[in-house]
């Protein structure tokens, strides 16, 4: 990786760490039927639109679904101000991705994102703690997404056809995937829209019948300090997901242009969803929302009959939506990483027919599914919520040095935070609140895993030196 490959590509100051982050392109003749290494071998085929149903299609996966019910439980009904609480801390955390990902455009998300702005080590500890996040929360979902089905077709239920389930899912999702980003985009948008299409209308039709008695947006409210700090790692957890979606950056079409706007829609789309279904759902089951297991289809049922199967398909169809937005994402940062050799360099390469990194896409689906079928990712899962919290914030920091520097890709024109360090900071102190609500076991489990990364990361230095 030349200094002068990636000097190319930014406009910035010159930095001792240059040498080590991802080149832009990579300049190797086509052969026909080889694999192809680097970004120059990506399609740009992804817009404005697309872009914005996989932040949309990845953000409300599974989540929204348990969601209503557990905080209702926690906050009883002052539950929708938990919901405005993380929208005051995920909207300047969008803000960040939205000005960071306007400047650094090559695949990777925030493993890219703070390669180039802190340096390779920094980059490497983002990518492999969103990784280790995205796999457990693919691996999470998907074992939700069986129960759904054994809701459905009981049959499902016992454990040799849930694995037969299982690997159904993820084979359909690599396929979709392997032939092309086009297509793997297209069915994102078409899941994101059946998805979407009957909880927009759900919390839309039933904001005429809530009982407002049942809803709180006072702080009087609050049962406790404490209940709204762990209903608040919950919220983030629903609102997390654009930094899966905004992975594949060296497939957009404008990155500079698309990930600003995409990101911010989104968002707010997501934001006034959540906080309708939370207000509909209290508004027509009282006490009986905390009770719940599938609340979302336990309210449609309080409108209309048989609107509880119908939103029970729509589960179905989200957390479809989710991990097919999830192994899209996902096997992008995987060949980042591949990409600059810290992977098996074989999964930095795509296939020649479809442009797509399909060693990336097997290795991420494979650890899922096995995850999903064996279901003994406690460990992980306890460790992804900080994960992201701790990546969240680490971006919001490379979006000021990426501004503060004049960063730059080609000489598009940026989107520029407001304020300077503000937004960042304000995104900073948000996840910093809410790290401090963790456990002491769940920070033990996420030292060890940094503590294991390091360690990692060093070996592969000493490996590639000559």
């Amino acid at each position: 990786m030349s200094a002068r490959t990636w000097s190319g590509a930014f406009r910035m100051r010159p930095c001792a760490d240059s040498a080590r982050l991802p080149p832009m392109n990579d300049s190797r003749p086509l052969l026909h039927g080889a694999p192809l290494r680097g970004d120059a071998a990506l399609l740009r085929a992804v817009g404005s639109f697309a872009l914005t149903a996989a932040v949309i299609n990845i953000i409300v996966g599974g989540g929204i679904f348990r969601m209503p019910s557990a905080l209702a439980a926690q906050m009883g009904a002052a539950a929708p101000l938990a919901l405005v609480a993380g929208a005051f801390a995920i909207i300047p955390i969008a803000l960040c991705f939205a000005a960071v990902g306007s400047r650094v455009q090559v695949t990777g998300g925030p493993y890219s994102y703070l390669g180039a702005t802190f340096g390779p080590f920094a980059g490497f500890i983002g990518g492999a703690l969103l990784w280790i996040s995205n796999f457990t929360s693919s691996a999470g979902v998907a074992a939700a997404l069986s129960v759904q089905v054994a809701n459905l077709v009981p049959a499902f239920a016992p454990p040799l056809p849930r694995a037969l389930l299982l690997t159904l899912v993820y084979a359909a999702l690599f396929a979709l995937n392997a032939f092309g980003v086009k297509l793997g985009a297209r069915a994102i948008t078409t899941l994101a829209a059946l998805k979407l299409t009957p909880l927009f209308l759900l919390a839309a039709i039933g904001v005429f019948f809530v009982d407002w008695s049942q809803v709180s947006f006072a702080i009087g409210d609050v049962p406790s300090w404490g209940a709204l700090g762990a209903s608040m790692v919950l919220v983030m957890f629903a609102y997390s997901g654009m930094e899966t979606a905004l992975v594949p950056s060296g497939e957009l079409n404008d990155p500079a242009r698309d990930v600003p706007r995409a990101t911010m829609v989104a968002i707010l789309l997501v934001v006034l969803l959540y906080i309708g279904l939370q207000v509909v759902g209290q508004g027509l089951l009282d006490a009986e929302l905390a009770k719940s297991g599938v609340p979302v289809a336990d309210t449609a049922a309080a409108l209309w009959g048989p609107g509880r199967v119908l939103l029970l398909v729509t589960a179905c169809i989200s957390m479809a939506g989710f991990l097919m937005g999830n192994l899209f994402g996902t096997a992008r940062l995987v060949f980042a990483l591949g990409r600059d050799g810290y992977l098996p360099s074989i999964f930095g390469t795509v296939s020649a027919t479809h442009r797509v990194p399909l060693w990336a896409l097997a290795a991420h689906a494979v650890l899922a599914w096995s995850l999903a079928i064996a279901g003994n990712f406690d460990a992980l899962a306890l460790i992804s919520g900080g994960a992201i919290c701790l990546v969240y914030g680490l971006v919001s920091l490379a979006a000021w040095r990426a501004q503060s520097l004049d960063l730059r890709e080609r000489g598009d024109r940026p989107f520029v935070l407001p304020g300077g360090f503000t937004v960042p900071l304000l995104a900073i102190a948000a996840m910093t609140a809410i790290l401090t609500t963790l456990t002491g076991k769940e920070w033990r489990a996420i030292g060890i895993a940094l503590a294991v990364l390091v360690v990692v990361y060093s070996l592969l230095k000493l490996r590639r030196r000559p």
